[in-house]
């Protein structure tokens, strides 16, 4: 089930690396050295992932964890606007 905000296999894998950096470690893992060519721009996270030969379990599991990374560091970056407010809040 899709969660608000989640990637899902439809997103472009260059919006996919352009809005969550963090999710180009987890793509390079998983055999995406081609971020830079030209099909990256057009080519869905499916579509890049049947082209390096994964099969829709281990495509399932790919956007398992891009989501889990994507949540880990937008959980972080939420925790340091909180503690810098606080420390604006304390000066």
């Amino acid at each position: 089930m899709k969660r608000k905000g989640e990637i899902t296999k439809e997103v472009k894998i260059m919006e996919l690396v352009s809005r969550y950096p963090e999710s180009t470690a987890v793509l390079m893992n998983h055999g995406f050295h081609c971020l830079g060519c030209v099909l990256a721009q057009f080519e869905t996270l499916e579509e890049g992932a049947l082209a390096h030969g994964m099969d829709e379990k281990e495509i399932g599991s790919l956007i398992k964890e891009v989501n889990s990374v994507i949540k880990i560091s937008s959980g972080k970056k939420a925790q340091t606007k909180i503690k810098q407010g606080k420390k604006k809040q304390a000066d």
